[in-house]
């Protein structure tokens, strides 16, 4: 008990919220939810026994978007797990599912600690994925996309613009969890510009799309598990939407959820997901304690991704879908979003 208040005490002590807040300052690690992303962030700068090196073995890292369009739904990725790398992207339009993958060598991505600005790469024959950042999160960001197609699968190119003037409040925290550490931003863009599949081509309207980014530098635990899901709309007052999870957590530190209003990014816990049925594309209703978030998730579509090997496993599911409900007094209908679900040993 004395160990565990010590824990929630140092977690006090270290939370802070200015806006130029580090998450590192002079080896100490700071927890809590920060006003916008820490202009470095790298867990490896925290004090510890263990060296850098192996450290870096357990830290995994990546930065992904999920594409909201009435006509579409998409999300890509770039991971760094410093001993293997990879990408993965698809679309999913009323024809079906796209998807191209790719494995590189660990280190190679260089996923920057720093954003604002930077450009994140993966550039492999046939598969290019490219993030470009402004040097401020107000600026004009970009995302461009050049997969070939195989035997298969359709290509993929996207260019598209992101509004960073126009953007949510950002999710920016920073929470210890049990066997491990975790650091997420997550914001929701207007986005302007085409994605084409195939022969088919799409326009993104920047009064109507949005793109919702996700980047995390965390320190896994070895049994890790988490239920996770977002969804986001531009309305007449601004975008509304929510970003939310359910996995093992420290008591009384920050979670990851949030719900995005105009001009906020309103802090939400204790999330429960419950699935109607056994029936892989059944609906799932997914609410917060205090009843702020009330939605249901009608799938789609789902993507999987199943490996057991000796001392690892990953059994991992996103479905696409739309989202019906309350998001703090607001109803949204119809929605376009993900819901995904983790199990794996890493």
């Amino acid at each position: 008990m004395k160990q565990a208040d010590s824990i929630r005490n140092s977690i006090k002590t270290n939370s802070i919220k200015d806006k130029e807040a580090q998450l590192v300052v002079d080896g100490v690690r700071h927890h809590g939810r920060f006003k916008a992303r820490p202009h470095i962030v790298d867990p490896l700068d925290a004090s510890s026994r263990i060296p850098r090196a192996l450290r870096r073995l357990r830290l995994k890292e990546w930065v992904g978007f999920t594409l909201l369009h009435p006509e579409l739904s998409s999300s890509m990725i770039l991971q760094e797990a410093h001993y293997l790398a990879s990408s993965e992207i698809y679309v999913r339009d009323r024809y079906g599912m796209v998807e191209h993958s790719r494995n590189v060598r660990g280190g190679s991505l260089h996923l920057s600690p720093k954003l604002f600005p930077s450009t994140q790469t993966i550039d492999c024959k046939g598969y290019q994925i490219s993030y470009k950042w402004s040097d401020k999160p107000e600026g004009q960001h970009r995302i461009q996309v050049s997969v070939k197609s195989t035997v298969d699968q359709e290509a993929i190119i996207m260019d598209l613009e992101l509004n960073g003037a126009r953007s949510t409040v950002p999710l920016s925290v920073s929470s210890p969890l049990p066997g491990g550490a975790m650091y997420t931003h997550k914001v929701a863009y207007p986005a302007s510009g085409k994605v084409t599949v195939g022969s088919r081509s799409y326009t993104f309207d920047p009064s109507r799309d949005l793109v919702v980014l996700d980047e995390h530098r965390t320190f896994l635990p070895y049994r890790t598990t988490w239920l996770w899901g977002t969804f986001a709309v531009l309305t007449q007052e601004g975008i509304i939407g929510a970003n939310f999870a359910n996995r093992p957590v420290v008591p009384e530190t920050d979670e990851e959820s949030c719900l995005w209003t105009p001009g906020a990014c309103e802090p939400l816990a204790n999330i429960t997901f419950t699935q109607i049925s056994e029936d892989p594309l059944s609906p799932w209703r997914i609410t917060s304690a205090d009843g702020r978030l009330d939605v249901t998730f009608t799938p789609e579509d789902r993507k999987g991704v199943k490996h057991q090997l000796v001392v690892a496993s990953i059994d991992y599911w996103q479905l696409v879908g739309t989202y019906t409900g309350n998001v703090s007094g607001r109803k949204v209908n119809n929605v376009r979003g993900v819901c995904e679900s983790m199990r794996a040993r890493l």
